[in-house]
């Protein structure tokens, strides 16, 4: 039994020190492409609190460096307060780029506004959120823009538009956004995203941007955002961007190049020795934790006490009239024995 306990104990160790070492932040080597730097984005995250995300503001930082993202946007409800938490932890601790931004959240429309510094009211117009986004220097973006959407982005407001996510993860669910997120990307030559709109459910990066910008700097890619520079893949393949950067990700194999990489052995290992140390210490474990089996067969010999008969006493009615009632009288620990023996009887 000790043997087996020590194994189960040195396996569960093994298995928490090889989960910690493979959830290391994988550090990408930059990509160049065409004298571009290709960072790899997501734009539409949300942390805790206020956007029902479960994430906290450093903890979506640091699962983006797990995810192997360059840049992020932290897109608040309404508020940019959090993002901007995000944006300083990110700096101090070495991790991608965040960009300020916000969903814009309304009952007509959905909006991302990327590189603000303070939020943008969803009480106006598309068309004058968007303005107010450009005043602020900077990117709007439609946000998973379903038919429902469709009529508040009218003509001014199309003309302002930067761009719209043409992946998203509701694509791959429902047919119905799956025609109509395209169909929407395709009302006019606009910037292509690809976002995975985090809540902390799913992998952050599920469906992710490549921008093309001249560094990693948030200024260069909004920049890039602004020109179009960026490509965008459906799960596929199929590849949604500026034509002549989708060209060139493909002349140069952007897409195979950042598959995603499924578990290492190292996250086998933990997986592996944390399930036979859990199971070791519930076989073995219960040796000395469990019933002493003595002290069970001592109970089991151990005679049940009888109890002492009640007594009859006498009384009266209100009436006058003699009665007999019953009552327990308390046992007398030297008189157990003789009045066991009398119950018998």
């Amino acid at each position: 039994m000790r043997v087996g306990r020590w194994i189960s104990g040195v396996l569960l160790l093994a298995a928490f020190v090889a989960g910690t070492y493979a959830d290391r932040a994988p550090r990408n080597a930059p990509i160049m492409m065409g004298g571009y730097r290709v960072l790899a984005g997501d734009f539409h995250i949300h942390s805790f609190p206020l956007s029902w995300s479960t994430l906290s503001p450093w903890g979506t930082v640091m699962e983006a460096q797990r995810q192997g993202l360059d840049v992020i946007a932290m897109t608040g409800h309404n508020d940019v307060w959090v993002a901007k938490v995000g944006r300083w932890f990110s700096r101090a601790a070495g991790g991608p780029t965040v960009l300020v931004g916000e969903e814009v959240v309304g009952p007509k429309y959905h909006m991302l506004a990327l590189g603000i510094d303070h939020t943008v009211s969803w009480r106006q117009s598309a068309a004058s959120a968007i303005a107010e986004i450009h005043a602020q220097g900077g990117v709007a973006i439609a946000a998973h823009p379903l038919a429902r959407y469709w009529p508040a982005f009218d003509e001014e407001a199309m003309r302002g538009l930067d761009g719209a996510e043409v992946v998203h993860p509701i694509i791959y669910v429902r047919a119905k956004a799956r025609r109509e997120i395209p169909q929407f990307y395709a009302r006019k030559p606009m910037t292509a995203l690809g976002d995975s709109d985090y809540h902390g459910v799913g992998p952050m990066g599920l469906c992710r941007t490549y921008v093309f910008a001249t560094d990693d700097s948030a200024g260069a890619v909004l920049q890039a955002l602004r020109e179009g520079h960026t490509v965008v893949y459906e799960r596929d393949g199929r590849a949604y961007g500026d034509p002549e950067l989708v060209s060139l990700a493909a002349q140069n194999g952007l897409f195979e190049k950042t598959g995603r990489a499924g578990p290492g052995r190292l996250v086998n290992v933990s997986g592996g020795c944390g399930i036979a140390g859990l199971l070791g210490w519930f076989v073995f474990g219960l040796g000395k934790g469990g019933v002493d089996k003595g002290k069970v067969l001592k109970c089991e010999g151990r005679k049940e006490r009888p109890r002492r008969p009640a007594e009859k006493s006498k009384g009266f009615t209100t009436e006058g009239t003699e009665v007999e009632t019953a009552g327990e009288v308390a046992e007398d620990p030297a008189s157990q024995g003789s009045a066991a023996e009398a119950w018998r009887k």
